[in-house]
């Protein structure tokens, strides 16, 4: 693995806020992308999105008009599988997408108004989908004795879609715990062990990354609490109001275009 000295030498890279936005290539994105391949810089794609599986989302990229590796992308749902498998949890009862469900497939998977225990309820971000009854069935199921694990795809409390703000998956978690009185265990960002996973793939140590993303909290304030240096860009879900917190990223860039200039100029 790296060595971790004065100039990091790999990136984690958010997606949603940092390369696109609301169905469209952030400006400047693409040529970021293509310098950083032509450098040679290791790299990975750390996503919160719980709603694709990692095929669908290299589709969409090819649809937006760049191309990734499978391998060069993490989401939430590849480390709950992982995690499922190193656990020996078999039965799961899964709060996601049909298409998000296709990187579940391996497992035994028990329909979410079932009466049936289950080893592990997974809960991702069904945005609209996600009403009284589908809440209230995750919640029977929690109950259930044995109680089940309670698996979150990320702790990502809302994100920016066309129309505005919009929640994601941590409210509906959050609700969860508080009614089944249990605690999460958090495979996506802002867990540590989503951003070890991410280092592990990259064969660097935490001192030896950046990570780059539009939230100051999952993002930049989540990886520098795993020894990983933070650069925050003004795009995406990004507020001014962000800066006033107790997160001080380690760079702020306009936008992942300027990453380049910024990486040449001493990175300081």
């Amino acid at each position: 693995m790296g060595e971790g000295g004065d100039k990091p030498e790999g990136l984690l890279i958010d997606l949603d806020g940092v390369i696109y936005q609301s169905g469209r290539i952030i400006d400047g994105a693409l040529q970021a992308l293509d310098w950083i391949r032509q450098q040679h810089i290791p790299h990975l794609f750390v996503t919160n999105t719980s709603s694709r599986c990692r095929e669908s989302l290299l589709e969409k990229f090819e649809g937006l008009g760049f191309s990734a590796e499978r391998e060069e992308v993490m989401t939430p749902i590849v480390a709950a599988s992982e995690y499922l498998k190193q656990q020996h949890l078999g039965t799961i009862a899964a709060f996601v997408s049909e298409d998000a469900m296709r990187d579940l497939d391996v497992f035994e998977i028990v329909a979410p108004e079932s009466e049936n225990t289950v080893d592990a309820v997974v809960v991702g971000d069904l945005g609209e989908a996600w009403d009284f009854r589908r809440l209230n069935s995750a919640f029977r199921l929690l109950m259930h004795e044995p109680a089940p694990r309670l698996i979150a795809l990320g702790m990502t409390r809302y994100w920016r879609g066309k129309d505005g703000l919009l929640l994601d998956v941590a409210p509906f978690v959050r609700a969860l715990e508080c009614a089944a009185d249990c605690e999460a265990v958090v495979v996506g960002k802002p867990a540590a062990a989503f951003f070890d996973a991410a280092l592990s793939r990259l064969r660097l140590d935490a001192a030896a990354a950046y990570m780059i993303g539009d939230d100051i909290n999952a993002d930049v304030g989540a990886a520098q609490l795993s020894g990983i240096r933070g650069i925050q860009v003004r795009t995406g879900k990004f507020r001014e109001v962000d800066l006033q917190g107790g997160v001080e990223p380690f760079a702020l860039l306009d936008s992942i275009a300027d990453l380049p200039a910024w990486w040449e100029s001493g990175r300081g």
